[in-house]
């Protein structure tokens, strides 16, 4: 399967056909990481990185919190 690599704004792009996406097992949207090689670039899948609240909230403490920001009065229909 060919393709070409063209211009896409200031970056060189590269479409890849919807089969070949398809018998990779990618999808739109998907992440992945560019391998570049003895002259060879390589798309392979991103590792799904897995966050867990409890986690990310036990991280929190007193010297990395802050306090809540005003940005004046609303200015729009917001609901407070």
């Amino acid at each position: 399967m060919e393709a070409v690599i063209r211009k896409w704004g200031n970056s060189p792009a590269l479409r890849l056909p919807s089969a070949a996406l398809k018998a990779a097992g990618y999808a739109l949207e998907q992440k992945v990481e560019l391998i570049v090689s003895r002259g060879r670039i390589v798309i392979q899948p991103s590792e799904q990185v897995t966050y867990s609240l409890d986690a990310l909230l036990a991280d929190i403490t007193e010297a990395n919190a802050h306090g809540e920001l005003s940005f004046g009065k609303p200015v729009g229909k917001e609901a407070f």
